[in-house]
C-alpha cells in the first residue's frame, strides 16, 4: 500500500476517533468525573464539565490525527513495512484513552479508573505485541521473561515514584502534590513504555508542566501581589482579608487558578513515546550498549 494512503487513513481515524471521544465523554456517567464519594448531594459537588465539539472536540481530533501521521512517519519501518499489526493496534486503541484521560484531568481535576484500567488493558495488548512480534529494544533471541521484566519494573517504578511524591507533599507540606490516579496512570502506562520508554515519559511529562508552570507561577505572585494592595487599601484591611479567605473557599479544587493537573504531561509523554518508539530507541542505542543495558 503507498505510503501516501496510511496518511489519508490517519487522517481520517484521527478525526473519528476525536468525534468518537467528545460523544464518549458526553455520555459517561457523573460519578467518574468526580471524586470519590462525592455525591449530588454533597456541598462540595460540581457538575462536571464535559467536552464540546469546539474547542475540545477539534482539540482531540487534530491531537489523534497528528499522532497517527507521526506514527507512521517514525514508525512505518519497523510496524508498516515490516508489518506487525499488534503494535500498531496499541497505538490505535491507546491514543484516544490518553487524550481522554487529558480532557479529564484539565476540565474536572480528575483521572476515572475506567480510562486508566483501558490503558493497562493496552499495556498488556503491548506486552503481548512484544512477546509474539518482537521489540526493537531486544534482539529476537532475547530469553522471553526480560521483556516482560522490562514492562512490569517501569509499571512499578513509575507508579512507585509518583506515590512517593504524594506521600512526601502530604508529609511535609500537608497538602496533596499527587493523586492517586497519577500513580494509577504511570502504572498502566509504564506497561506500554517499559524502562527505557518511562525515561522519555519522565522527560516529556516534567518539561512539558514546566512550560506551563512557570507562567502560572508568575500569574499567582501578581494575584497575590494585587491582594496584598486590596488589603492594605481598604478601611477594614482585617476584614477584607477574611473577605478574600472567603472567596476563595468557596472555589471548587477543580477551579483552583494554582493548581497544574500534572495527569496530562504523563499522558502526554505516554503518547510521544508510543508515536516514536524507534526514533528513540535509534537514539538511545549507543549509550544502550555503552552501559551495557541492550539484550
Amino acid at each position: 500500500m503507498n505510503i501516501a494512503i496510511w496518511y489519508v487513513l490517519a487522517v481520517v481515524a484521527g478525526v473519528v476517533a476525536g468525534a468518537l471521544i467528545t460523544y464518549l465523554f458526553g455520555i459517561i456517567p457523573d460519578k467518574w468525573l468526580q471524586d470519590y464519594g462525592v455525591t449530588p448531594e454533597d456541598p462540595k459537588y460540581r457538575p462536571s464539565k464535559r467536552m464540546r465539539p469546539f474547542p475540545e472536540g477539534l482539540i482531540a481530533a487534530v491531537f489523534c490525527a497528528a499522532s497517527y501521521c507521526l506514527a507512521i512517519y517514525f514508525c512505518r519501518m519497523d510496524y508498516i513495512y515490516n508489518f506487525k499489526p499488534m503494535h500498531l493496534a496499541v497505538i490505535l486503541l491507546v491514543i484516544p484513552a490518553l487524550m481522554l484521560v487529558m480532557m479529564a484531568d484539565k476540565l474536572n481535576r480528575i483521572i476515572p479508573d475506567q480510562f486508566t484500567i483501558y490503558i493497562g488493558a493496552c499495556g498488556i495488548l503491548s506486552v503481548l505485541a512484544d512477546f509474539f512480534e518482537g521489540s526493537v529494544w531486544f534482539t529476537p533471541d532475547v530469553q522471553w521473561w526480560i521483556p516482560l521484566l522490562n514492562k512490569v519494573i517501569a509499571a512499578l517504578v513509575g507508579g512507585g515514584f509518583i506515590w512517593l511524591i504524594g506521600s512526601l507533599s502530604i508529609t511535609f507540606l500537608g497538602k496533596e502534590g499527587m493523586g492517586m490516579g497519577d500513580v494509577w496512570l504511570l502504572l498502566a502506562t509504564g506497561l506500554i513504555t517499559g524502562c527505557y520508554g518511562l525515561v522519555v515519559l519522565i522527560y516529556v511529562a516534567i518539561f512539558g508542566a514546566l512550560f506551563f508552570a512557570i507562567p502560572l507561577l508568575v500569574r499567582k505572585i501578581k494575584r497575590i501581589s494585587a491582594e496584598k494592595k486590596r488589603i492594605a487599601e481598604a478601611d477594614d484591611p482585617r476584614e477584607e482579608k477574611l473577605k478574600i479567605q472567603r472567596e476563595k473557599a468557596k472555589i471548587h479544587f477543580a477551579e483552583d487558578p494554582d493548581y497544574l493537573a500534572f495527569g496530562p504531561f504523563l499522558a502526554l509523554g505516554c503518547a510521544v513515546f508510543v508515536v516514536m518508539e524507534p526514533f528513540f530507541f535509534e537514539k538511545m542505542f549507543m549509550t544502550m550498549m555503552l552501559f551495557g543495558v541492550y539484550f
